[in-house]
């Protein structure tokens, strides 16, 4: 429900729009309503909207709340009262509906009447158009000329039908992340930059709506009880979502998208990542079929650079991917397996984990394992697997450098929960990892290679390394 209220403090007056049916007001940051009055308390009051009436709860404030000169528990509110918590001062006012809203809600309400998923999406489109134009000029709404009416009409239909502006998005190849911190803090990544957009939801309610219509036809949900999801769009990108209690900024949407344009070793020396030297290496490496890992920060290129090395393998080779959303992409290789690992379901049950879809992997007689991603027990048992004849697999794991990815190794191994001594476990990553490929994000965006590090074996309790290309001496293009 939309309403519209106005706070007073030190003869300062601010307005603040919701459109829920419960405010909580305090001197919480994470409250809809915060209110800087030391007076007040951190979870003061809230206005909650039930059987087409607004009340007013105080949650035994220090100092209580006084509605119209008079100190109340719980009452219901009309428009005007004078609410007084701490030294600010409140009221509510109504926020009507514009024609333009009238017409939305119109539209909403002919496409709910419509048996959608048996009319062909044109038809539908069609359909609505017409019925807009009569809504239009019903309500007196006129344009300047015919194109502005059209542009009109084609971005309510996008908003109802699809994405809204975010399918603009979603087709700039330039952009390759897209963040929404709430309904009006939207960033996008361009280029490796991250910009804020001038973009924003109406509410939190319209964003929630808009998260709902992207899971559902992807069978994964969300709500308060389960408020975390992790998803693959049809093409590639991962979606995460976090909502409220545990967002305490509203709903959070946060899209990565597939980049079609780097999926070869060559796109990223066309880019700049690597040296056309450093592409030949790293097929060479793949050809001799070299177990690799490759490290690195977040959104510092770990799957492009893995999807790419991927490409460069044999395709005559039978090669199965293991990842928790699927994104690798082997366009040139028939005999590629995707498997992709489960969550549970809204009763906890059913859940599938990477570590079982390694194992089952090593009964499917593959010729290479690529794992999207190590951060758990898996990692044991790629390292069996890398370590009993399976040559040539492929991983990432999260790190800051070569050394540090070993460190990472060792600590996702002890998570298994075997009480294995670290001599043995560093035995077991010296004898199974042959190359550490280090990826890092600049600071203007570019996303390069800085290290391919070869493992040279052990000796008394450490691991042996050397720097086959260190970026940050000499020569950032030499092997």
């Amino acid at each position: 429900m939309k309403i519209k209220i106005l706070t007073t403090y030190q003869e300062s007056t601010q307005t603040f729009e919701f459109d829920k049916n419960i405010i909580s007001i305090g001197k919480n940051m994470a409250a809809d309503l915060f209110l800087n009055d030391k007076k007040i308390s951190r979870k003061h009051a809230e206005i909650v909207f039930t059987n087409k009436q607004w009340f007013l709860k105080d949650l035994d404030s220090t100092n209580g709340t006084m509605v119209n000169g008079k100190k109340i528990k719980e009452i219901p509110l009309h428009i005007h009262d004078q609410i007084q918590m701490g030294d600010t001062f409140l009221s509510l006012h109504p926020l009507f509906k514009n024609s333009q809203d009238k017409i939305t809600d119109e539209l909403k309400q002919c496409l709910e009447d419509t048996p959608a998923l048996f009319v062909p999406k044109e038809m539908l489109k069609e359909r609505l158009s017409h019925h807009m134009e009569n809504l239009l000029e019903k309500n007196n709404i006129s344009f300047s000329d015919s194109h502005e009416k059209k542009s009109y009409i084609a971005q309510k239909l996008q908003e109802i039908l699809g994405l809204g502006f975010l399918e603009d998005y979603l087709k700039d190849p330039r952009i390759s992340e897209i963040m929404i911190n709430g309904s009006k803090d939207i960033y996008i990544e361009k280029k490796g930059i991250i910009e804020k957009t001038s973009k924003v939801f109406e509410s939190e309610q319209v964003l929630e709506t808009l998260i709902h219509k992207i899971l559902t036809p992807l069978g994964r949900h969300v709500d308060e009880a389960s408020p975390m999801v992790d998803a693959r769009l049809p093409d590639g990108s991962r979606i995460n979502v976090i909502l409220p209690p545990l967002s305490l900024k509203g709903p959070i949407l946060t899209i990565r998208k597939f980049l079609h344009s780097f999926q070869t070793l060559k796109d990223l020396v066309h880019v700049g990542s690597i040296s056309q030297e450093t592409a030949s290496f790293l097929e060479t490496l793949i050809h001799e079929r070299k177990n690799i890992l490759i490290s690195g920060g977040t959104s510092s290129g770990k799957t492009t650079l893995l999807n790419a090395l991927s490409n460069c393998i044999n395709p005559k080779e039978r090669v199965i991917t293991i990842e928790d959303s699927a994104e690798l992409k082997l366009h040139h290789h028939p005999h590629t397996l995707s498997l992709e690992a489960r969550p549970s379901n809204i009763e906890g049950q059913g859940e599938i984990t990477i570590r079982r879809l390694v194992q089952n992997a090593l009964r499917m007689r593959p010729d290479r394992i690529i794992i999207g991603e190590c951060r758990g027990a898996e990692t044991f048992d790629m390292l069996q697997a890398m370590n009993t004849g399976h040559e040539g697999c492929l991983t990432t794991c999260h790190a800051n450098s070569p050394r540090d990815a070993l460190k990472r190794l060792e600590t996702m191994v002890l998570m298994t929960g075997f009480e294995l001594p670290i001599k043995a476990i560093r035995e077991h990553i010296a004898s199974a990892i042959h190359i550490i490929i280090q990826t890092k994000r600049l600071t203007d965006g570019k996303r390069t290679v800085t290290h391919i590090t070869k493992l040279s074996g052990f000796e008394g309790d450490t691991i042996l390394t050397q720097d086959l290309f260190n970026s940050t001496k000499g020569d950032p293009h030499a092997i």
